[in-house]
């Protein structure tokens, strides 16, 4: 690999000195390298073009902001991991430096995993987790759903989720609905804690289109990866399918890593007998 940029998380000093620690490092085996703010997008954005890999430091969070930036190139992305959970992340910050040796030189393989495309008027977002409109206030919202043109349902409820496979593990699981393969393209249509409408989640094929028309008078916001948000105003709708890009992970782990994953961080050793 001749470029590497790495993203890391802003607010933790550990994640900037390890930055550091990376760059120069990439420096000493003579690969060239760019650090930035995995907050600041559109400055990273800017350097994306020509990166062979993107290493990603601080947890799920960070990789979702990366895979917004590299988002159309789908330049590969490890993830390091100094958060509470991890779900996305592949190492641990301290092992990274012992490995990076044998990452330069092509161990590992490649995960893609499916995005969302989200329109409303004329903007268009990309997201790796979810799309979701939530009520602005403590109060419960009509959001009318439909899914390929044909009216599904009105859901009165908290909000509603439209949540990738990777999203299946964040705020939809949360919300009641099922676990996806991460290598899987369905979407997943989850309300939050749903009073009137359909009230279970649907896991639908992956070229189906899904339109959220926010009822008169109420007040929602549109949330992208839980990262971008947006006002919405009555009557909006915001159609949302399958992205044309992909995230791209380098995997050092078993392909089957998936399984034993969720076993560790969603409890299940806390329950073994």
């Amino acid at each position: 690999m001749k470029r590497i940029g790495i993203l890391y998380h802003p607010l933790r000093e550990k994640a900037r000195d390890l930055a550091e620690k990376l760059e120069e490092f990439l420096s000493s085996r003579g690969v060239s390298s760019w650090r930035c703010s995995a907050w600041d997008e559109d400055k990273a954005k800017a350097q994306v073009a020509g990166t062979e890999l993107i290493l990603s430091i601080g947890g799920d969070g960070t990789i979702l902001h990366s895979a917004r930036i590299v988002t159309p190139l789908s330049v590969p992305i490890l993830g390091i991991n100094l958060g509470r959970l991890g779900f996305i992340t592949e190492i641990d910050g301290d092992e990274v430096l012992a490995n990076l040796p044998d990452l330069l030189k092509g161990k590992g393989w490649i995960e893609e995993r499916a995005m969302l495309e989200t329109q409303i008027e004329d903007k268009t977002f990309h997201a790796l987790n979810d799309v979701v409109l939530h009520s602005v206030a403590v109060r419960l919202v009509n959001i009318q759903a439909k899914v390929d043109g044909t009216v599904i349902t009105t859901y009165r409820a908290d909000g509603v989720i439209v949540a990738t496979a990777t999203g299946s593990t964040s705020y939809a699981l949360a919300s009641g609905g099922p676990i996806l393969h991460p290598q899987s393209r369905e979407i997943i249509l989850q309300p939050i804690s749903c009073h009137l409408g359909l009230s279970h989640a649907l896991v639908l094929p992956p070229q189906s289109t899904v339109n959220l028309k926010v009822a008169p008078r109420e007040k929602v916001i549109l949330s992208i990866d839980g990262q971008v948000e947006l006002p919405l105003s009555d009557g909006q709708n915001v159609r949302v399918k399958l992205s044309p890009h992909i995230a791209r992970f380098l995997r050092i782990h078993e392909p089957s890593y998936f399984y034993s994953s969720l076993w560790q961080k969603l409890g299940g050793r806390k329950n073994e007998s």
